[in-house]
């Protein structure tokens, strides 16, 4: 574990320079050049020595002095790193075999090498060298650097062999005991490295190398104390190096000793091989940091264990959940225990952090899976845990507090035990919610039934029973409606609910629904003496208890509350005062409603029921025989509303004032316009049957006949059998007999599809085919209605006619039909539904500039409903997105998240985060994505695209472990939702990539 990566080279004994015999006496003269050569090789001008020896072997005929020659040219060739030396020396042995010196030369070569640090060239010239003909002291020094330079080489075994010959020699003992010491080091045989150690104790040279070694076989021995007492004594003269690794020992000695504040230091020195530290190094001084309560630190040292997939990780990634944990960090622990329970190295670990991983979704929400699909599945897998019944009651109460109600209740459903019951009604109380929020009626509907039938908490029971209510009124269920109501208002939780307050209020709208007028009155002023400070609901139960009265024909009563609704000046008191005045004319009191209706027309010049107002106004003085002021407030009507639903009525009424008045030709002229301009409308039919009279009074019937004749719509001859065809169809519509009806309507619009009736035939005939399913065959009749000259049909028609295209999504044929919508019907809900759709349409077309202004004509409204609000918040904020006005789209997101519930909030929630991660504020970023992940778990795209925000946000925070570790779970668990894969695709690449040019600062300590 702790051997050094570099050898221990000691000082080597080198022994003397073996002295070459001198020449025999007999040339002892003649051989002055020979012996002067020889003596400048033994002073090292192995150059010099090399000419003289070459010149002498070229010119002396002597074989043993060419011999003698050769082996020193062969020798300096050696010592002056010649390239031809080894083929010098070759070429000597083989030409002189006999020569004395060819033993001498080998050793001599291999000699010389070894003390150049050459060992792999000295090994290959000791192979040549016959140890036999080598004296006892050449042996030794033979064995030595032989064995030396197989130790060097890596051949320890035979480098053993050759130690063992020369470990009693005087010279080379100590140096073989040393390095069979550390052979036996290396290979782990302590007691035996020990002995060879101890023999050479006492020498200087040795001590300060084996202090070191000493110390880690302590280490690896178990003795700790002793480990670090050698460690610490070798410090102070150890090289850098070697100070490395000695910190490394009594770092990790103080740490198996528990000391872990005096091991910190040491484990901070210690440099890692080749500068790098591995996983076990930063989880022994992170773990030093934990037990020390420095939780900072210790997970600064844990978060650098990267890509960890054995034991040391498992423990580091529990022990980084601990400190997060400590930290009050828990989003990170929440990781970091999930990255623990999925490793297998360490089953009580795994357990462990699989407990805490649970517990801590329930707490804070789990963007990675649904909170009881956690819970339930910790329970699958350790079903004997000791923390079984604390698991269990998280479970149930994570069916509520997480909001993951349609996975909590496939759960439910599965296990329906009756310690669960509880559970399963409040479950399915808040999944109907949610359906119901989502417009999905019958489903919602089934479930606050599920939810009654359980009645175990009788406070869900009264809140399951209101909103069954509220969904059979959505459904035009009115009757089981006004049976829930009053269910839910006779239970005694009622009172208890959030819904109590209002439920006098919808209790009395079903029964104006059901056209029960006093009733609804009664029920109305319920609500009025109770209600708090809902001002706008305050002031419509004023105005529908009005409506009620009015009705019912109770017309005084219905007068004081028109004028509750009047005093407030604010939103329909412009209606209030028009039904206050019409009220007048049925208490006979017709001058007070001249009044009352001249003040409407000059205190409201905006009001849409402003034309209303003025007809209502012209028949009254006509009812009064004020005739002059009659025409006036009609022609008044017609100057502002040319192409109003009353203009065709008005100029009518016109011409039977003057008809009363028996100015023929001036009614005349005014019923021959309403022919021209309003062809097949009723007031079109009525114009020309009084026209007839006059032409008839005045004996002008062929006259008559002339201009009927030049009507397309009337066909005098046929008049008989086509208001018999017509009435036959329109008995069997009032009849609701629905086949028969189709069927005569067809048929009489076959016969006379510009008959007499032919406008209500189409009507009543596309009202048929809607009310039956048969949507594409009402288009046309719908059509023909919505293209003539305005009429009493128009506005339904046209609703009609948008609502059919809007189910197709044909959006294209739609939104003219909703423009026109928009601006020519009287009924507010009309408007209202024309821009809402319009605001749809545009946004599917991609049309984000008319979205934003037909989502802000909705919003504007004060009695648009939070269903819709959130649907044009929606459209402005994603407008606003794909048109990269992010300003808009953040207070478009800000004020969604007051209204918003379901998924659309799930969406305001996540952008919630965005631009807190945009602005830089990533930890309450974060804490906007837990909460995501906390109440909003169903909606798992957002719940994705949530978690790889919090990654950019931990990248941010400098913590690169937790992004890396929340994008790779995302690329692993939401491949249903590419976009998002992708995306934490390329958030990875970048981290990794930056965290690429600073990898040693991650890796190695400073």
């Amino acid at each position: 574990m702790h051997k050094l990566s570099w050898l221990p080279i000691l000082m080597l004994s080198a022994g003397a320079h073996t002295t070459f015999a001198q020449q025999s006496a007999i040339y002892t003269n003649d051989l002055k050049d020979f012996n002067r050569a020889v003596a400048l090789y033994n002073e090292k001008q192995y150059q010099s020595a090399q000419i003289f020896f070459n010149k002498i072997k070229a010119e002396n005929p002597n074989q043993e002095v060419q011999a003698d020659c050769a082996y020193y040219i062969a020798n300096t060739a050696i010592r002056l790193n010649q390239a031809n030396a080894d083929a010098l020396m070759e070429s000597f042995v083989e030409n002189y075999p006999t020569s004395t010196k060819q033993n001498q030369a080998y050793i001599e070569v291999a000699h010389y090498y070894f003390e150049q640090g050459k060992y792999p060239q000295a090994m290959s010239w000791f192979e040549k060298v016959d140890e036999n003909t080598l004296s006892q002291a050449d042996k030794d020094k033979f064995n030595f650097q032989k064995g030396y330079s197989l130790f060097t080489t890596g051949d320890k075994k035979q480098a053993e062999k050759y130690f063992n010959t020369v470990v009693n020699s005087q010279e080379y003992g100590s140096q073989a005991k040393y390095y069979l010491g550390f052979m036996a080091y290396e290979g782990d045989n302590y007691k035996e490295a020990n002995q060879y150690f101890d023999q050479v104790q006492g020498e200087e040279k040795y001590k300060e190398k084996m202090s070191y070694f000493q110390a880690d076989m302590n280490f690896k021995l178990g003795k700790f104390d002793k480990a670090i007492e050698l460690g610490l004594a070798a410090m102070p003269k150890s090289s850098p190096m070697e100070k490395s690794e000695l910190s490394k020992i009594i770092g990790e000695s103080y740490f198996n000793l528990k000391q872990y504040d005096k091991a910190i230091p040491y484990l901070k020195e210690y440099k890692g091989k080749k500068g790098k530290w591995n996983n076990t190094d930063f989880y022994m001084l992170g773990y030093a940091y934990y037990k020390q309560n420095d939780f900072e630190n210790a997970i600064a040292q844990f978060n650098k264990i990267i890509d960890g997939k054995d034991s040391v990780a498992q423990n580091a990634y529990y022990h980084l959940g601990e400190s997060y944990l400590k930290s009050d960090k828990k989003q990170q622990a929440l990781n970091a225990f999930k990255n623990a329970s999925e490793m297998e190295f360490d089953a009580k670990i795994q357990e462990d952090a699989y407990l805490n991983y649970a517990k801590l979704s329930y707490e804070i929400g789990n963007s990675y899976q649904s909170i009881p699909d956690v819970l339930s599945s910790f329970l699958s897998k350790y079903p004997n845990t000791p923390n079984k019944q604390e698991i269990e009651t998280l479970l149930i109460n994570s069916f509520i507090t997480s909001k993951n109600y349609k996975d909590a209740l496939v759960l439910l459903e599965k296990n329906k035990s009756s310690e669960n019951r509880l559970a399963y009604q409040k479950v399915t109380f808040y999944r109907g919610l949610e359906l119901y929020t989502d417009g999905n009626y019958q489903d919602a509907l089934a479930m606050f039934k599920k939810s009654i039938g359980e009645n175990r908490d009788a406070k869900f029971t009264a809140r399951a029973t209101f909103w069954k209510a509220e969904t059979e009124y959505t459904l035009s269920n009115f009757k089981e409606a006004l049976l829930s109501y009053k269910q839910f208002l006779g239970m005694g939780e009622a009172k208890n609910t959030p819904e109590f307050k209002n439920a006098s209020y919808n209790l009395a709208y079903t029964y104006f629904k059901l056209k029960e007028y006093e009733p609804a009155a009664e029920n109305f002023k319920n609500y009025i003496a109770t209600a708090g400070a809902d001002k706008t609901r305050l002031n419509d139960a004023y105005l529908r208890m009005g409506d009620s009265y009015f009705v019912a024909t109770k017309y005084w009563p219905a007068m004081e509350a028109y004028n509750k609704v009047i005093e407030t000046k604010g939103m329909d008191a412009d209606y209030a005062a028009f039904q206050k005045a019409i009220s007048y004319g049925f208490v006979a009191r017709n001058e007070k409603k001249i009044e009352d209706l001249t003040k409407f027309i000059q205190n409201f010049p905006k009001s849409q029921y402003r034309d209303d107002a003025m007809f209502e106004l012209g028949n009254t003085y006509v009812t009064e025989k004020k005739d002059d002021s009659a025409i006036k407030a009609y022609d008044q009507l017609l100057n502002e509303y040319k192409n109003g639903s009353y203009a065709s009525k008005a100029i009518l009424r016109e011409g039977l004032v003057y008809y009363n008045a028996e100015k023929d030709q001036l009614a005349l002229a005014k019923f021959k316009k309403v022919a021209a301009d309003y062809p097949n409308t009723p007031e079109a039919l009525e114009a020309v049957a009084t026209a007839r009279l006059i032409y008839v009074d005045g004996g002008n019937v062929a006259e008559y006949a002339t201009w009927v004749k030049t009507l397309s719509f009337v066909e005098v001859t046929d008049a008989e059998l086509d208001n018999t065809t017509y009435e036959s169809a329109e008995k069997q519509y009032l009849q609701n007999n629905t086949k028969q009806a189709i069927a005569g309507f067809t048929g009489y619009l076959s016969s006379f599809p510009n008959g007499i009736h032919s406008l209500k035939a189409n009507f009543y005939l596309g009202q048929l085919y809607y009310s039956d399913k048969l949507e594409n065959l009402a288009v046309a009749n719908f059509k023909n209605v919505a293209e003539r000259p305005r009429n009493e049909f128009t506005e339904q028609a046209l609703a009609r006619l948008s609502d059919i295209y809007l189910k197709k999504n044909d959006f294209t044929n739609a939104v003219p039909v909703l423009k026109r919508l928009e601006t020519e019907a009287d009924y507010p809900q009309n408007i209202t539904f024309a821009q809402s759709n319009l605001m749809r349409a545009y946004y599917d077309q991609k049309d984000y500039a008319n979205t934003v202004v037909y989502a802000e004509k909705v919003l504007s409204n004060p009695k648009t409903d939070d269903k819709v609000k959130s649907d044009a918040q929606i459209m402005v904020a994603r407008s606003a997105i794909k048109t990269n006005d992010e300003g808009k789209a953040k207070t478009a997101y800000a004020k969604l998240l007051t209204i918003a519930k379901g998924e659309v909030a799930a969406e305001a929630l996540y952008y919630d985060a965005y631009f807190k991660n945009k602005d830089g504020k990533f930890e309450a970023s974060n804490t906007a994505v837990q909460k995501l992940a906390k109440e909003y778990s169903g909606y798992k795209y957002f719940g994705a695209k949530g978690l790889v925000l919090m990654a950019k946000n931990f990248y941010g925070l400098k913590d690169a472990f937790q992004a890396n570790y929340i994008l790779e779970s995302v690329i692993k668990n939401f491949k249903d939702y590419q976009d998002v894969v992708d995306e934490a695709t390329a958030e990875l690449e970048i981290i990794k990539k930056e965290e690429g040019k600073s990898n040693s600062s991650i890796q190695t300590r400073p």
